[in-house]
């Protein structure tokens, strides 16, 4: 089959059954075909060196006894996260693959005959240890006069002989800073505070010291980000930071430990000044136990690192500290990031994919990408069984990820709910994938959001389908370039966002994926618990999918108008008409329209039609001026209108309205005329 059929139509898996199940009429029982289990291996061996260490590797990231050269990563149960791996494996055995060329040729075969690709030199770190001057040429990765390296050192405490190295910002910690100036002191959305208890004083003043190793260990943490004066913002590693303690005491009349003291961690992290890492702590009234509010900077961390620190705050509680892997430098992948596909590259893409977009994709006209997201709601939704055994059934014969699918399922729903058939939503990339040696447990940001693009109008499921997964593989290209790259080559006005909802698929193995104090794990360091951690940043709509390797939930974070559940039921209602429809196309039916997938289940569905509609008890005026006008006689002077620091009183309101109605009927406007009303953006 593999030699005389497109791809796309080979098949995945073979089963072979005695007969087939029939109906009582005699035809195909489709509901009583068993489920294929998917067997590796089946293929050809492999047929030269390189194929050979290409099988074995993919059979370690994936945990099998073996590969054969033919079987697909991502119908083997692949993914982003074991991409990685299986890139870092391969470049340790001397192979080099980029995983585009991965996502484009997931086989062994395929990937075998692409050319390997090009390493990046990164210059060392020129600065000498207890230098007492720093000069341009010992900052090969970014380019300083000496005037700008002077307001660089006064930014450290201890001057020159502190600065262990300089360079610049990651892409993504770009907008973070963006972020941070525009907050101008009030609360830092990207503080990251985690509250957690310890059972005396004893075991936290252990798990600072372990802290204050880690900072010793990881360039990252004893970083600080200076701005001021200079031509491009910068980052400085400190050769030597201590972690900031404050002692605080909590009121005892307050039982909600948590609260006070994440009112305590809304006062802003300072960033010139490192470690971007501090800690309030306090004990607990009437009680032997402590509480602390660890807050990591999301500068210096994503959600992999942190999983990262605490298995290391764990190995250094336990003694084990000398297990640990060597510690690797966040400089190269700055490097990478910075010295990949040129910023050129990069606006040529998103110019073709975003050049024509002219407007942004609101949903439930969520605009504003400035909050602080407080006031976020969230919803944590799950889904059934049945339905996770499917979504992944069912991209395994795609030879796809599941991941993919749920990009094609978001694009349904912000369809429908920003009222937009061709939509653009921010999607949250690992940023490990072309990060250079190490990458897979490397500490520090690594992630990046950029803008993805799905015309949900006459477009088909499998077309839709096969489309994102061309476009996140093309992505990985540019998964390091700015996100401001991609707004100003767009078609949207500068003052605009591009988008103001973004998708995290999020593969956790095994670690705490929880981001809610009622579902805190106990640590496995005995005595040490986690209270509370709750990511938030500035987007007033996230959806993250939780992928745990065999179920599915969904994360929904919404600022009011949106409703995080109803958000996230419509989310699992999309998905699961997504995989009906593919699973109709694959058993030969024609592709159905992406727009014909269902966003409302049937209780929803009668909610919105019938019962929102149901107007037989309500009294409803036959037109409105006569309800204003009942209403300015009975408010006369309350509040009408307010626009910024302007209001209008309900008398004054009906005053203009009739000064309106008479000017209008001076020229010429009758009942039915139309009226053009010209109003701001």
């Amino acid at each position: 089959m593999s030699a005389r059929l497109p791809e796309y139509m080979v098949p995945t898996a073979i089963v072979v059954l005695d007969e087939l199940p029939l109906t009582v009429n005699g035809k195909l029982d489709r509901k009583a075909l068993p489920a294929p289990e998917y067997q590796a291996g089946s293929g050809r061996g492999p047929a030269n060196a390189r194929e050979e260490i290409l099988c074995e590797a993919f059979a370690e990231v994936l945990g099998l006894d073996s590969v054969g050269v033919d079987d697909n990563f991502f119908a083997l149960g692949g993914h982003s996260l074991l991409a990685v791996s299986l890139v870092e494996r391969l470049r340790v055995r001397g192979v080099s693959v980029s995983v585009r060329a991965l996502f484009d040729t997931p086989t062994v075969a395929g990937l075998a005959a692409v050319p390997g690709a090009d390493h990046i030199q990164v210059p060392a770190n020129a600065i000498p240890e207890g230098a007492a001057e720093i000069t341009p040429e010992m900052l090969p990765l970014v380019d300083l006069t000496a005037e700008e390296i002077a307001r660089v050192v006064a930014s450290v405490e201890g001057g020159a002989p502190n600065v262990a190295d300089v360079y610049p910002l990651a892409p993504l910690q770009e907008g973070l800073l963006f972020h941070h100036l525009m907050a101008a002191g009030g609360h830092d959305t990207y503080a990251a505070p985690t509250v957690l208890e310890f059972d005396s004083r004893g075991r936290l003043n252990a798990f600072i010291g372990a802290l204050q190793q880690l900072l010793d260990r990881h360039d990252i943490y004893r970083t600080s980000v200076v701005w001021e004066g200079l031509r491009t913002p910068v980052q400085v590693v400190w050769r030597r930071a201590e972690v900031p303690v404050t002692e605080i005491a909590l009121d005892p009349g307050n039982p909600d430990l948590v609260e006070q003291l994440l009112e305590i961690g809304r006062s802003p992290m300072h960033l010139g000044r490192a470690p971007l890492v501090d800690l309030h702590v306090a004990p607990v009234p009437g009680r032997d136990t402590w509480v602390a509010l660890l807050r990591m900077h999301h500068m210096v961390q994503d959600h992999t690192t942190l999983e990262a620190v605490y298995e290391e705050v764990e190995a250094l509680l336990g003694g084990r500290g000398d297990e640990l892997a060597q510690p690797l430098p966040f400089r190269d992948f700055v490097a990478h990031a910075r010295d990949g596909a040129g910023r050129s590259e990069h606006e040529e893409y998103f110019a073709g994919l975003l050049g024509d977009v002219t407007e942004p994709t609101l949903p439930f006209g969520l605009v504003d990408v400035h909050r602080d997201g407080s006031d976020m709601k969230t919803a944590h939704i799950g889904f059934a069984t049945t339905l996770d055994e499917r979504l992944r059934a069912v991209s395994r014969r795609l030879g796809t990820s599941p991941a993919t699918l749920a990009h094609v399922a978001w694009a349904r729903v912000l369809a429908a709910v920003s009222g937009h058939d061709d939509v653009v939503f921010g999607t949250v990339l690992f940023g490990r994938m072309n990060a250079g040696a190490g990458s897979d447990r490397a500490m520090g940001l690594f992630m990046n959001t950029l803008p993805v693009r799905v015309r949900v109008d006459g477009t088909g499921v499998l077309q839709a389908v096969t489309a994102m997964r061309g476009q996140l593989a093309t992505l990985l290209e540019h998964e390091h370039a700015s996100l401001a790259v991609a707004q100003r080559v767009s078609g949207v006005p500068a003052d605009t966002p591009l988008f103001t909802s973004i998708l995290n698929y999020r593969h956790n193995t095994g670690s705490d994926a929880d981001t809610t104090a009622d579902k805190g794990r106990d640590e496995a360091v005995q005595g040490i618990r986690r209270l509370y951690l709750r990511p938030l940043n500035n987007y007033p709509l996230t959806v993250a999918v939780d992928d745990d390797g065999n179920a599915t939930g969904l994360a929904v974070d919404a600022m009011t108008p949106g409703d995080p559940r109803a958000v996230g039921a419509l989310m699992r209602t999309a998905t699961e008409g997504l995989v009906s429809a593919l699973e109709r196309v694959l058993d030969g039916a024609a592709d159905t329209p992406l727009a014909d997938v269902d966003v409302l289940d049937v209780d929803e569905r009668r909610r919105v039609l019938v019962e929102w509609n149901d107007t037989g008890s309500v009294e409803v005026p036959v037109l409105v001026p006569d309800a204003f006008e009942v209403q300015v006689a009975r408010t006369a002077g309350a509040v009408a209108v307010v626009d910024g620091d302007v209001e209008v009183s309900y008398a004054e309101l009906d005053a203009r309205a009739n000064r309106l109605a008479h000017y209008l009927l001076a020229q010429g406007v009758g009942a039915e005329s139309v009226v053009g009303l010209a109003l701001p953006r």
